[in-house]
């Protein structure tokens, strides 16, 4: 379903990264979690995790953003 070939390619020239545009469908590419105490608020089996799956650059940037209220 995540397609790993070189036919899947841009106009940019970047190949085989399809499977970078159609893992959204199965991941959500944004998470809202609630801090409470400090601590990520989590059921007991939940965990947080990151996904890339376009090999094709060697560094990545995450961006996390907090929200206070009160």
């Amino acid at each position: 379903m995540l397609p790993l070939d070189a036919a899947y390619h841009h106009r940019h020239g970047s190949p085989g990264h399809g499977r970078d545009h159609v893992l959204p469908a199965f991941i959500s590419p944004s998470l809202v979690i609630p801090v409470i105490g400090g601590r990520l608020t989590l059921g007991t089996w939940q965990s947080v995790v990151f996904v890339d799956s376009n090999v094709d650059n060697p560094r990545c940037e995450v961006r996390v953003s907090f929200i206070t209220s009160g």
